[in-house]
């Protein structure tokens, strides 16, 4: 049984700790910048030694790895929720449902989009690799929603592979963008551009083979 330090567990207090670190380096990338933010000023913030830091990470660029992974997956998770709840959902509806809950957790923090889209981009081979997993599994979801409106005969049958990664591309820009005004730019009409391009991207008819034919 672990011993207790002021009602805390060791597990619980090094929990704690990670945690503390990670909003202190949710917060300085956000506005320092990662490539400005001191492993001592992220101590400092936190309240944490680095000592302690050196405990539960190896550098700065772990905790902004854990931090771009957690934000795409709390993003994935309630994309994924979503569109199970809409499974007798016609496509139109499941893709523009999916795309306003997407916004609304990218965009419930400005900090987010401006840590995996500005912060996260370029800093080392483990971060791109995580990114690129990440850009497949969005990716995934797109081409299945594709795939759907084709069997409702709403888009051409083809491969969608590649417009599913384009339109990762089309709302990465678009969140960067976002988070880059000041006061940012509507989240509604965010969605909507994101919802116009999406739908626009699935049904495009290919040449010679209109949507529906066989």
């Amino acid at each position: 049984m672990s011993r207790t330090y002021g009602g805390a567990t060791r597990e619980q207090r090094r929990a704690e700790r990670r945690e503390k670190l990670l909003l202190a380096a949710l917060e300085l990338f956000t506005s320092e910048g990662f490539a400005q933010t001191k492993i001592t000023g992220l101590c400092a913030r936190a309240g944490v030694s680095t000592r302690n830091f050196y405990e539960e990470f190896s550098g700065k660029e772990q905790l902004l790895l854990i931090l771009h992974d957690r934000i795409n997956q709390a993003a994935h998770d309630r994309v994924s929720a979503e569109l199970a709840e809409l499974s007798e959902a016609g496509p139109v509806a499941r893709i523009a449902a999916a795309l306003e809950v997407f916004v609304a957790a990218v965009t419930s923090d400005p900090r987010m989009p401006r840590l995996n889209y500005v912060e996260a981009v370029g800093v080392n081979q483990e971060l791109e690799r995580q990114h690129q997993e990440w850009v497949s599994r969005w990716a995934d979801i797109i081409a299945a929603e594709a795939e759907r409106a084709a069997r409702h005969g709403l888009a051409p049958d083809r491969d969608y592979r590649l417009t599913a990664i384009a339109l990762v591309g089309a709302a990465t820009g678009l969140l960067r963008e976002w988070q880059a005004h000041d006061p940012p730019l509507p989240v509604a009409e965010v969605a909507a551009e994101l919802r116009a391009l999406m739908l626009a991207g699935i049904t495009r008819p290919v040449a010679g083979h209109a949507p529906g034919a066989g």
